[in-house]
């Protein structure tokens, strides 16, 4: 005769599942497998044995929401931490919370402000479900041993002590996966220990800006090399290391660095190159251009924000100090830039708001590059001028990388008007990010945009003094640089004057404006004082 089953046992075996399933999912996440799921989660086996010893009924009430909220978190950081693995090639820190709303901001631009909306409503749904489910799941394991106390004490001492001797034990019932697992404990323990470290960091930060070799360098000694001569520090986004080497899309780029060194070399000019090291990756472009300015590595959010409420002494600095006219020119910005003045101190800033253009936005990037090189080009170096040094940041390569603009000619560009039938004519950021190759090969195609309207602007500038040191800002994201990929990102300077290139002599960087696999790689943070002492008073 068969035994019928207890009623509710389903439900029990239910409860026992989430129990383990949903404290080990941090871990699942981290190790990117499922079979991270074979274990034992101490975090239940805590809730249980305290339940348990627990006479009052709210009190079990209690410890079971909290102990949903503990998961909950312990979820939310590992996800977030494989999110900013994936974007921006490190774990996320909690202390650098500003940059959740910036990767929104991003994913809004990918699929669109209605879909994004609907992520975030759905991420929200998931989390109350999780600490519901986890609490129901506890109070229902915590009936079920009760009802059988003698045998529940049994189960729960028979559990405890198999986690135990798993964990001295060493011991795994998966390869690679330890059987005595602490998956949600580990998710917050290392967002907190990530969190410390970067607080120490920031303790330490003032003593490393008021170290600075060059805050007290009289201005007649700063930058004598360079007298005269408009330099321009262009940032092109995203332009990292996978643009020039080694992946599907590079051939394309590298014939166009090919095109443009040979058309800069009919106009006069000549450009050596190398590699910097970034201090971000994916995205956050400000804490590559601070760390440039300013000789600080400034790898997060928090170090940002204090370091531009320094005093700390940056090259805009420098060339103001020594007589130049410096401009930011930065289109994506919709606001005034305060810390452009208060910290870069920078004579003029140009963003979207005032450089006149009246044409359709593409994706992320309010203006075309083109356009927003021949704006700088016809208004701040056009004519007799003071000696510009500007810091233009381009942003037509930035993610979503669609719908791509396409040059016209300079002749035609006005006020960017012509540029109105040009998103329909490219393929739309939803259609190109259902595809991993497709959003590669846009890339692709944004960086060698770019690049030619930065040789464009530099081949039509007619400017016997004009120096521009371009650069990338990070790597692309994971969806393009692939897993792994180091922060390396190009410099080239470009100049006619051979008396610039012997200022650098001591760099040892190789001809031509795409670096070799042997070419110096140089930290970021290195630059300034490098820059600083080639052109200084010899």
């Amino acid at each position: 005769m068969t035994r019928e089953p207890r009623r509710g046992t389903p439900s029990l075996v239910v409860a026992i599942v989430l129990m383990v399933a949903l404290p080990l999912a941090p871990g699942v996440i981290a190790a990117g497998t499922g079979l991270a799921l074979v274990r034992i989660p101490i975090e239940s086996v805590v809730v249980v044995i305290v339940t348990a010893v627990l006479p009052w009924r709210v009190p079990r009430i209690v410890l079971a929401i909290v102990f949903g909220v503990f998961v909950d978190i312990a979820l939310a950081l590992a996800g977030l931490s494989a999110a900013f693995e994936y974007a921006l090639g490190r774990p996320f820190d909690p202390t650098d919370t500003p940059q959740i709303s910036d990767g929104y901001g991003v994913v809004t631009d990918s699929i669109g402000g209605v879909a994004s909306v609907l992520v975030l409503v759905l991420l929200a749904v998931i989390a109350v479900a999780v600490v519901l489910t986890l609490a129901w799941s506890a109070l229902r394991v915590d009936a079920a041993l009760r009802r059988n106390r003698p045998r529940g004490r049994t189960i729960t001492i028979a559990v405890t002590a198999a986690w135990v001797v798993a964990l001295l034990a060493g011991s795994q019932l998966v390869a690679g996966q330890p059987a005595a697992a602490s998956a949600s404990f580990q998710a917050i323990a290392s967002s907190l220990g990530r969190a410390s470290t970067a607080l120490a960091e920031q303790r330490n930060l003032p003593e490393e800006v008021k170290n600075d070799p060059y805050a007290k360098v009289p201005s007649s000694d700063l930058l004598t090399s360079l007298r005269g001569k408009d330099v321009i520090f262009a940032f092109i986004e995203s332009y990292g290391q996978v643009a020039v080497q080694g992946t599907s899309f590079s051939p394309g780029v590298d014939r166009v660095l090919k095109q443009g060194q040979s058309d800069l070399a009919a106009h006069g000019f000549s450009d050596e190159s190398a590699w910097l090291t970034s201090p971000t990756f994916g995205g956050l472009s400000w804490l590559a251009h601070s760390t440039l300015q300013t000789g600080l590595w400034v790898n997060e959010a928090p170090t940002y924000s204090a370091v531009i409420r320094s005093n700390r002494f940056t090259l805009s600095d420098a060339f103001a100090a020594a007589g130049w006219n410096t401009v930011s020119d930065v289109p994506s910005d919709t606001v005034p830039w305060s810390f452009g003045k208060s910290f870069y101190h920078y004579g003029t800033l140009l963003d979207a708001t005032n450089v006149g253009y009246k044409g359709p936005k593409f994706g992320y990037a309010q203006i075309p590059d083109q356009y927003t090189w021949q704006y700088f080009a016809d208004h701040e170096l056009a004519g007799p001028h003071q000696p510009v040094m500007a810091e233009i940041d381009t942003v037509s390569s930035h993610t979503p990388w669609a719908p791509l603009p396409q040059l016209v000619p300079r002749s035609e560009v006005g006020d960017g008007s012509i540029y109105d039938p040009q998103p329909a004519e490219s393929e739309s950021s939803d259609t190109v990010w259902q595809n991993s190759k497709t959003v590669q090969q846009f890339y692709g195609q944004s960086i060698q945009y770019s690049l030619k309207s930065l040789y464009s602007f530099v081949e039509n500038s007619h400017d016997p003094n004009l120096v521009v040191i371009a650069l990338g800002d990070h790597q692309p994201a994971t969806i393009v640089s692939g897993h792994g990929a180091d922060h390396e990102v190009p410099i080239t300077v470009i100049a006619k004057d051979p008396k610039v290139f012997d200022a650098i002599s001591g760099w040892n960087w190789p001809a031509g404006d795409r670096p070799t696999s042997t070419a110096p790689v140089w930290a970021m943070s290195a630059f300034r004082n490098r820059f600083l002492s080639a052109f200084d008073k010899k």
